[in-house]
């Protein structure tokens, strides 16, 4: 028999996936300010590139976990 997983043990996980969320939307917000409206395309599209870095740093530090069905 499974067992579920406990709330200690859910709860960390859960403010992992919403700091991560929450780094991703800030980074794409920055990175769409410094494009258009500071027009440093450069730094844009530098700070574009965060956005799939930290959605991968998500997913290699979330690929071990997992969710009731």
């Amino acid at each position: 028999m499974q067992s579920l997983p406990s709330q200690a043990t859910t709860r960390p996980v859960g403010m992992l996936r919403v700091v991560l969320l929450v780094a991703a939307f800030a980074s794409f917000l920055l990175s769409v300010s410094l494009y258009f409206i500071v027009e440093d395309t450069s730094a844009g599209i530098f700070v574009g590139i965060w956005v799939p870095s930290i959605l991968s740093l998500g997913a290699l530090l979330l690929a071990g976990e997992r969710r009731p069905l």
